[in-house]
């Protein structure tokens, strides 16, 4: 297993991310940071906290609440009723794949008018089974089929290995 990413580069990361976000919705009637459960929703968190420092933007926070061990038959919810229509919505994830667990993640927001929704994720592998493409990436990382990268928030030191 080897490190691809320590705690102060996933801080950097996260702090380019936000002003990314920043810079392409300064005349958004507000955004909608939706994370995916798991570390999706944490990244989401850290996005928001930065947001909230760096700039005067209306940003809101939701979960996508999924399983994603079954995310074909399983209802997709949110954590919240929130008002979204004219806003920008960006879904967020650790990790991005094949691009299945963020087409799904897409679901509850189908039937609403949003400005624009855009998806962030720390590490994009560009393994694309479905036609998703991040609009902001932390990190780019070809890998092959059988690595996997694991993602850790938990605690004080964050990182991302590649095993």
């Amino acid at each position: 297993m080897s490190e691809v990413l320590n705690h102060q580069q996933i801080k950097k990361k996260i702090t380019r991310m936000a002003y990314e976000i920043y810079e392409r919705n300064l005349h958004s009637n507000g955004v909608v940071i939706a994370g995916i459960t798991g570390m999706g929703t944490i990244l989401a968190d850290l996005l928001v906290q930065e947001l909230k420092q760096i700039s005067p933007l209306q940003v809101e926070e939701i979960e996508v609440i999924l399983d994603k061990t079954n995310i074909v038959s399983e209802e997709i919810e949110l954590s919240a009723e929130i008002e979204l229509s004219g806003k920008t919505l960006i879904l967020v994830d650790d990790v991005l794949n094949t691009g299945k667990t963020l087409a799904y993640a897409m679901k509850p927001f189908l039937d609403v008018e949003l400005y624009k929704m855009e998806i962030a994720v720390l590490v994009n592998r560009s393994h694309g089974q479905f036609p998703l493409r991040p609009d902001y990436t932390g990190y780019e990382l070809s890998t092959t089929l059988n690595e996997h990268i694991k993602v850790d928030f938990s605690g004080d030191q964050y990182s991302v290995h590649l095993h």
